[in-house]
């Protein structure tokens, strides 16, 4: 059973192992234990047997515009809907705070439609580009595609 859960401070060593995997391979940002520890309010992670099996993060951008930050699965763990389940939960905790877009800068395009995102363009979201794209090292040859979820709309399918 997957339990989805606010992160906790001792959650710190199995989120920075599992988001490197993944950053490694380039598919997200590499966050260190100090960010982690930082943000470990906007962070929820999947739980499955008393271990961290996934993770994503809500960030926020400005008074309308938040985003899905370092969602990971444990590769064991895949086709499992944890994924899914933690879009959800940042959905709602999206929702909740009163944020109206939701966005994410992905490779994993049909995913992130089964979750009722679409893609869109950078320019819709100037906050993300001059907050976190102005520093990031492919900035000029960025391959994400930048999606985004109007709060309220959908549901994962």
């Amino acid at each position: 059973m997957v339990k989805i859960r606010r992160a906790k401070i001792s959650d710190i060593d199995s989120l920075y192992e599992l988001i490197n995997i993944y950053s490694k391979k380039g598919i997200v940002l590499p966050r260190t234990k100090k960010s982690l520890s930082q943000n470990i309010f906007s962070i929820f992670v999947a739980i499955v047997d008393n271990e961290v099996v996934g993770t994503a993060s809500l960030a926020i951008l400005d008074t309308d515009l938040a985003e899905v930050r370092s969602l990971v699965v444990d590769e064991s763990k895949m086709k499992l809907g944890i994924g899914k389940m933690l879009v959800e939960k940042i959905k709602e905790e999206t929702d909740r705070i009163g944020i109206e877009k939701l966005i994410s800068l992905t490779y994993q395009v049909d995913f992130f439609k089964k979750c009722g995102f679409e893609v869109t363009v950078k320019d819709k979201m100037p906050q993300k580009v001059w907050q976190d794209c102005i520093n990031c090292p492919k900035l000029h040859n960025c391959d994400e595609i930048a999606m985004i979820y109007y709060v309220k709309n959908k549901v994962c399918i």
